[in-house]
């Protein structure tokens, strides 16, 4: 035997004392961190590159902060991609302890892989910092096989640059790092839908029953104002509100906004004659309509309930008169899915006074039921569009979709797992990471520099 007999070479009671020693070391100058396994949910079937991945285990374990005078790496850094942070971090975690708490706890995962040592792209929530870092490289051989053994793991790690990837984990601060990150399409779907409810009155004498248009105008950018001549001193004038239509192309092939029609907010009271009516605007030109008055037609409408969860603007039915034109009207929604007003096409002729008519505002169809859980798959039912859920808030119907496949389409229902809801409004807009604040610097930019020039950082 080359080496001395009366001493022990890797004797395995040597081994245990000092990983005993050096977890024990662990547990007093250490901190307490978070493992996170990665599981690979989707991979490439040629060079099996992670296409989709998620993380939905979160470990607590001893770690010792090597880099106990601050974060390595380049740090704060200003791109051409906008300010990156680029900390690194290295922890030392205990090779017995891994192995006997997290090995067990994990092999039996699926889309793990690997569980018997860290992998690089697991992550490690530092709690001091509150933040995620990935593991890149994981050293298992330092110090080197003292008593023929290895004790430790040094893991080396980088800041955690988000990829749409899934963390759910069930540890409030460990999810809420994530769910600012990212590009996230805000939906608001309806919560509970009330169908809405009006009552109108009767103008017996004299009410503005209808506009017809005889121009539409032209290069409308914002509908003109309308001017309706006023009622005799006895009477209460009539209040029109103009709509636009776009993609009208003229005979000359010039597409622009033109004046839709007028609907009556108010058809006023006591006129003798058609009043004159007329458009202002700052923009467009040419509009022109005559009006028509009459007994009979009905007035102003009261809602007494605007309801919720209107995506598209409801039928309304207004009751005939006995003998007459029976009215017609659109209803108006807000962005919150609600019955704003109720609008005359038509106020009618012939209603009389003690036989108001019904007004009956069609009911929203849209679903709502149910809720959505965070990290689920939902599906747009028309369009089979797919995105993961990212947040869910029940009481104002606000979903944050993030991995989204597809365009969504406004009115179809998102369907998850245990909850049908109807789509109201898309917000596109991504949010703005901590990784970079590009919105913040091209906000700050357009105030110095003139982007309208060919080379806005040369010479004027």
């Amino acid at each position: 035997m080359v080496l001395n007999p009366y001493f022990q070479q890797g004797a395995v009671s040597e081994q245990n004392l000092v990983q005993d020693l050096i977890n024990e070391q662990l547990k007093i100058y250490g901190i307490e961190v978070y493992y996170l396994p990665r599981q690979y949910v989707t991979k490439n079937t040629v060079i099996k590159e992670v296409i989709e991945s998620k993380f939905t285990d979160a470990y607590p374990i001893e770690a010792y902060v090597d880099t106990y005078e601050g974060y390595e790496g380049v740090g704060t850094l200003l791109s051409k991609f906008g300010i990156q942070e680029l900390d690194d971090l290295n922890l030392i975690i205990s090779q017995e302890r891994y192995s006997s708490y997290i090995t067990p706890l994990i092999e039996n995962i699926p889309n793990i892989e690997l569980a018997t040592r860290p992998k690089e792209g697991d992550l490690i929530y530092f709690p001091l910092g509150d933040r995620l870092f990935e593991i890149k490289y994981v050293e298992h051989e330092k110090p080197f096989y003292q008593l023929q053994k290895n004790y430790v793991y040094e893991l080396r790690c980088e800041l955690f640059r988000y990829e749409d990837e899934v963390i759910d984990v069930g540890v409030d601060d460990i999810d809420e790092t994530a769910v600012d990150k990212g590009y996230i399409q805000t939906l608001t779907l309806v919560t509970d839908p009330v169908q809405a409810t009006a009552i109108t009155g009767i103008v017996t004498e004299g009410g503005l029953r209808k506009v017809t248009l005889s121009n539409r105008g032209n290069d409308y950018t914002v509908a003109p104002r309308v001017a309706i001549s006023s009622a005799p001193s006895s009477g209460t004038n009539a209040v029109g509100i103009a709509t636009l239509i776009s993609n009208l192309i003229d005979c000359d092939g010039v597409t622009s906004k033109k004046v839709q029609g007028v609907e009556i907010r108010n058809p006023g009271y006591g006129y003798t004659v058609a009043p004159g009516i007329g458009f202002i605007s700052k923009t467009g030109v040419g509009a022109a309509a005559t009006t028509e008055v009459a007994d009979g037609t009905l007035g102003i409408v009261t809602l007494t309930e605007g309801g919720s969860g209107y995506v598209t603007e409801p039928l309304v039915t207004i009751a005939a008169p006995g003998v007459g034109t029976t009215a017609t009207a659109r209803a108006v929604i807000s962005s919150a899915g609600i019955v704003t007003a109720i609008r005359w096409k038509d106020a009618g002729v012939g209603y009389t006074v003690g036989d108001t008519p019904t007004i009956t505002i069609g009911a929203p169809d849209t679903d709502a039921a149910g809720d959505y859980e965070v990290g689920e798959t939902v599906t747009g039912a028309a369009s089979s569009t797919t995105g993961i859920v990212n947040s869910w808030n029940a009481s104002t119907g606000v979903l944050e979709i993030k991995i989204v496949d597809g365009t969504w389409t406004l009115g179809e229902d998102i369907v998850g797992t245990n909850a049908t809801r109807a789509l109201r409004v898309i917000n596109l807009d991504d949010a703005v990471t901590p990784f970079a604040d590009n919105d913040n610097i091209e906000t700050a930019a357009d105030a110095i520099l003139d982007f309208s020039d060919s080379n806005p950082f040369g010479d004027p």
